[in-house]
């Protein structure tokens, strides 16, 4: 499976953004989609998961802020990002995990700059 994530950018401290992920040549219902980050000088880290069958999982540091959805109709699976704060900072790689394989896919990441 192919993925391409979109939505990066600079946004003010509060504010808000969605990155989408859209994913090609696959059975998208057949894999969780995940969202992680990796700031610089840091560990990549998890950020929200969305199961094959819709439940969700979220870093604490994310919790109440951001939501994580899919349209497995439209292969995509798309992070709104609220309340950003500094911290927010990093590039946002997008994941799809195999339901069947466990096998991972990454796509390049994008990159959200929260200014103060």
């Amino acid at each position: 499976v192919q993925l391409q994530a979109s939505g990066g950018g600079l946004v003010q401290s509060g504010g808000s953004l969605k990155l989408s992920c859209a994913a090609s040549g696959s059975i998208f219902s057949l894999y969780h989609m995940g969202w992680y980050r990796q700031a610089p000088g840091k560990q990549r880290e998890l950020v929200a998961v969305i199961t094959s069958g819709g439940s969700t999982y979220f870093a604490d540091y994310v919790k109440v802020r951001f939501t994580i959805s899919r349209d497995n109709a439209e292969k995509t699976a798309s992070l709104q990002m609220t309340n950003l704060t500094p911290e927010d900072t990093a590039v946002y790689f997008c994941n799809a995990k195999s339901v069947r394989t466990g096998i991972e896919f990454w796509g390049k990441g994008t990159l959200v700059t929260v200014s103060s």
